[in-house]
């Protein structure tokens, strides 16, 4: 997936978290020279384990809606203490507070280099900026005439329509239909 993407994605996620009220959002992005499993890591945390679902669900469900994408797999969501969902380019890791302090994931990867949402944001923006520098500008298109102009243009007005209304798919007209006979009328003598 192009970098570009999974940044889009990774701040969607963090995004999505904030909306929950997640609690110290770090993002890790991993030294490659290091970690051949993903490129980012999202670590957060809730206040309890109903909010730790919520955090999860609505990141499943925000990128899901913008990207349609769904995690290959998600982990811990019984106990809810430390939820991992695996982007394949970035994990997130929810947990409760206690867990966070306990397992210390920044203190593991010491050479990762920690972004804040602001930073990833402002990396989407000057990718954006150049990649929108290197694309060829197209010329100005012409406006559409109105549609007064239009129909001057072609000689036919509303009124010209309102006179042969277009025929409705599937009916045929009763021309083509075949007549039924005509009831004989006796005469009187």
């Amino acid at each position: 997936m192009p970098a570009n993407e999974v940044k889009r994605m990774l701040a969607a996620a963090v995004a999505a978290a904030e909306d929950r009220k997640a609690e110290d959002i770090r993002i890790l992005a991993l030294d490659p020279a290091e970690s051949g499993l993903t490129d980012y890591f999202l670590i957060c945390n809730g206040t309890n384990e109903r909010q730790n679902l919520a955090i999860a669900d609505e990141i499943e469900l925000r990128l899901k809606r913008d990207f349609q994408t769904f995690p290959n797999s998600v982990e811990g969501r019984r106990q809810a203490e430390w939820i991992l969902m695996d982007y394949v380019d970035f994990i997130v890791h929810i947990f409760s507070a206690e867990k966070r302090a306990f397992y210390g994931l920044e203190r593991l990867r010491k050479s990762a280099t920690s972004l804040s949402a602001a930073d990833l944001n402002a990396e989407i923006k000057s990718a954006i900026a150049a990649t929108r520098a290197k694309s060829p500008k197209k010329p100005a298109a012409k406006r559409p005439a109105s549609k007064a102009a239009k129909a001057a243009k072609s000689g036919g007005t509303r009124n010209a329509a309102r006179k042969s209304p277009a025929k409705p798919a599937g009916k045929s007209s009763s021309a083509s239909r075949p007549k039924a006979p005509a009831p004989r009328r006796s005469k009187k003598h």
